[in-house]
Formats: C-alpha cells, sequence, structure tokens
C-alpha cells in the first residue's frame, strides 16, 4: 500500500537545554498586552523585541520578502511529500499485519503535516538541514496520530470521522485502535532515537527528553485529563482553558519547533526564541480549531463540526464570543512573528508563513 496519493487537498491546490520551560497561563486576556504575560516570560528573562520587524507580508500562496520571494504552496507540496514517503517507508506492514495495517490507516490518511513541517524549517533556520530533521518530523507526526486514534475513542471525544474518513476504532475496533496508538508512540520514540543522521548524539538524547516531555503529564496527557473533567462543566473560566490548549495542542507543536532547532545546532538563545515562538503558534492553533468547529461544516472540516457545542465544552469562542475569539488569535500570530525578528528573514520565511497559515486556515 503506497502513500503517495495521500497528500491532502490543501497540499494539493499547491539547546540545548535540559528542561521544558514551565507553561503559565495568559492573564487578563482582553487588558494586558501579550509580552507582558507571565506565559512568555517564563524562567528566562524575558526581554522585548526590538521595534525591528520582519519585513514579510503573508499572502495565500507567498510570503514577499523585500525583492524576494517565497513560495509557500511549493514549500507544502515539497515537505509534504518528502514527509509521506519516510511515514510510508518506516512503517510497512508485517506481522502481526493487522496492527500495522491500523497505524497505517490513521497515520497515511493524509493531513496537513504542519508539526514536520515546523519541525524542518525551525532546523534548517538555526543552520541544519532537513535530513537532521526527517526522523523526529516523522516521530512527532506519529505521536500526533496517536493522539488522534486516542482523542477519537468513545471513552475520550467519542468521534467517527478524522481527516475524511472513518476513525480507527471504527475500522479495526476499539481493542485494535488502543494498541494502534501505543504502537505508534512506542515507534516514535525508537525511530527518533535510531534514524536521526548528522546529529551528535548529545543532541539527539535531549530532543528525546524534550519529546518525552510534551507527550506526558506535563503536556498532552495533562491536557487530556483536565478537558475531559472539565467537559460539560458551566464553570470552565479562561485561565483552565489555556491550560488544557496549551497542554494538549500547544505542547506537541512547540516541540516540533524546538526539537528542529536542537538537532540543526541551534544555540541556547536561538531555542529559547522559537520556543516563544511555538508557544504562540501552538495556542493559535487551538484558538483557530475552537472557531472552526462553530463557523465550518463537517465537510469542510473533515471531522464532526460542532461537536465541541454539542458536548458543552468550553472553548475560546463560547467564553469570549467569536469575535473577541478572532481578535486573540490575530493577536498571538502577531507576537509569534516578533519572536523571529531576530534571525535572517530569508530563512525565517517558512515558519512565518506556517503562522499565517495556521492563523488563517479553513480545516
Amino acid at each position: 500500500m503506497r502513500s503517495m496519493n495521500v497528500v491532502d487537498s490543501w497540499v494539493q491546490a499547491c539547546l540545548v537545554i535540559n528542561q521544558s520551560l514551565p507553561y503559565n497561563s495568559f492573564n487578563g486576556l482582553m487588558k494586558i498586552n501579550l509580552k507582558n504575560r507571565k506565559f512568555l516570560k517564563q524562567s528566562l528573562c524575558y526581554r522585548p523585541f526590538s521595534s525591528v520587524t520582519v519585513s514579510a507580508i503573508a499572502t495565500n500562496e507567498k510570503v514577499v520578502m523585500e525583492k524576494e520571494e517565497f513560495d509557500f504552496k511549493v514549500y507544502v507540496a515539497e515537505k509534504a511529500i518528502c514527509v509521506n514517503r519516510a511515514l510510508d517507508e518506516a512503517i510497512m506492514v508485517k506481522d502481526p499485519p493487522m496492527i500495522h495495517e491500523a497505524m497505517r490507516y490513521s497515520l497515511l490518511a493524509g493531513g496537513k503535516r504542519v508539526r514536520p513541517m515546523l519541525c524542518f524549517a525551525a532546523c534548517e533556520l538555526v543552520g541544519g538541514n532537513q535530513g537532521n530533521a526527517m526522523a523526529a518530523a516523522c516521530a512527532v507526526e506519529m505521536i500526533h496520530t496517536m493522539s488522534l486514534i486516542h482523542d477519537d475513542l468513545p471513552c475520550m471525544d467519542d468521534d467517527d470521522l478524522r481527516r475524511g474518513k472513518p476513525t480507527n476504532h471504527k475500522v479495526y475496533g476499539e481493542d485494535v485502535a488502543v494498541l494502534a496508538g501505543d504502537a505508534l508512540l512506542a515507534f516514535a520514540f525508537e525511530y527518533l532515537a535510531t534514524a536521526t543522521i548528522g546529529v551528535p548524539p548529545s543532541r539527539i538524547l535531549v530532543a528525546v527528553a524534550e519529546l518525552a516531555k510534551s507527550v506526558g503529564t506535563e503536556g498532552l496527557v495533562a491536557g487530556q485529563v483536565a478537558d475531559l473533567a472539565c467537559t460539560g462543566n458551566p464553570n470552565v473560566g479562561l485561565e483552565m482553558l489555556e491550560f488544557i490548549h496549551i497542554h494538549k495542542t500547544a505542547a506537541l507543536l512547540e516541540a516540533s519547533v524546538v526539537i528542529g532547532a536542537i538537532l540543526g545546532g541551534g544555540a541556547d538563545e536561538e531555542v529559547d526564541k522559537l520556543r516563544r515562538f511555538a508557544r504562540c503558534i501552538g495556542l493559535l492553533f487551538q484558538v483557530v480549531d475552537d472557531i472552526l468547529d462553530v463557523t465550518k461544516s463537517s465537510s469542510e472540516l473533515g471531522k464532526t463540526a460542532g461537536k465541541d457545542l454539542a458536548v458543552d465544552k468550553t472553548t475560546y469562542p463560547k467564553l469570549l464570543g467569536l469575535e473577541k475569539a478572532k481578535e486573540f488569535a490575530a493577536e498571538l500570530n502577531g507576537e509569534a512573528k516578533q519572536q523571529l525578528a531576530a534571525f535572517d528573514s530569508h530563512k525565517a520565511a517558512p515558519l512565518i508563513a506556517l503562522a499565517d497559515y495556521i492563523a488563517n486556515r479553513q480545516n
């Protein structure tokens, strides 16, 4: 079974540091400038960037930088094809065939491959190359797919549609779906540790630790548990909502960027700046997801629309209103780009374009 036809319609249309920074909450969402929030201060001494900005204007297809152009559609298509091919080759059908088929069913079902692209872009921004980050890009996509398989289970969010196809448990049963997710999680770390090339072992070790932290009780698992506990609770506030989204969604997006920077040989200061960038776009991704859930149809999204409202889940549109949620998304996008101001604008173009894509995506 080959996967070269799984590049979805969106594509077709076109540090080493030894601990993760704490996830702090935004306070006073609509009153305090993002730069002053604890979320960005972290445990580092946060210093506002100078007035120098990246001279780039994002469009649907290109980032125009003075006299140079970055073609986002071409970049997306090329990177997606590369990572799809690598994923296809990484997990082949072998004994027992059912579990490998279930893994491949969800892993190769399409998707925008945002996390792998962020990993590549961060690696290349600090001087690395795509080869250095390929195993990591596949690993974060394997873990992301695991999270989707498990999130769709009846004991979690109980969904029947993912990426326009029946969810894994609808095809293979709940038992195999759980095991397929477990297998993807385990193999992601094996693949990152053994298939990364051209990178010192010390940096690979730090990358493995960074990825593990993003998945466990300081990342995705924490967010999922809090999300389950808060579903149906009418008293959930903005601080808890931020905790859920920063952990459940943003943590893996952040890890994708940070791991790319680590494997690319980034200096501590570069990794720190990219972590701040990733923290902003990670939360941005979920804010936009909340907005799309109430503004798009199931056919447009490729998953069940209106699900959050149906189960009385707290979202940004619910707490802030739709227009304020859109304003908050725009603010996060602007702050994310500020974190890239100190980098070469040409090398930063993919990350700038990816931030704009996350902000303006329609599914």
